[in-house]
């Protein structure tokens, strides 16, 4: 059977193979961006909320809505005692502390 007379009676299938070596293609290009991608959930929940309780000063329950995502985080503890913020979630951990009125919250390394 020869490559022509494939895509001619397959029309679909083949279809299909050219989206998924597209697809292929795109994940490569980006695979930078989407290894990075689980630390991006944990960091930026830890830091937002931290901004939000310890910088503006609002209220728990109010500052879990603001910072809830369509994926969820597996762990999250919030230390008013050091205003401190631990976040994990997709097999990342991240923390975030309040450092003061003026120097606000900071993604700890």
């Amino acid at each position: 059977m020869t490559r022509r007379h494939f895509v001619c009676r397959h029309p679909v299938a083949t279809l299909g193979l050219i989206l998924l070596f597209a697809l292929f293609g795109w994940i490569w290009q980006e695979r930078v961006a989407l290894w990075a991608f689980p630390d991006i959930i944990s960091a930026y929940t830890a830091k937002e909320y931290c901004s939000c309780r310890y910088v503006m000063n609002n209220d728990a329950g109010y500052c879990r809505g603001y910072v809830k995502q369509w994926l969820p985080v597996s762990d999250f503890n919030d230390d008013p005692v050091q205003q401190r913020v631990s976040v994990s979630g997709l097999g990342r951990s991240h923390t975030a502390q309040w450092l003061g009125e003026r120097r606000g919250c900071r993604l700890n390394p």
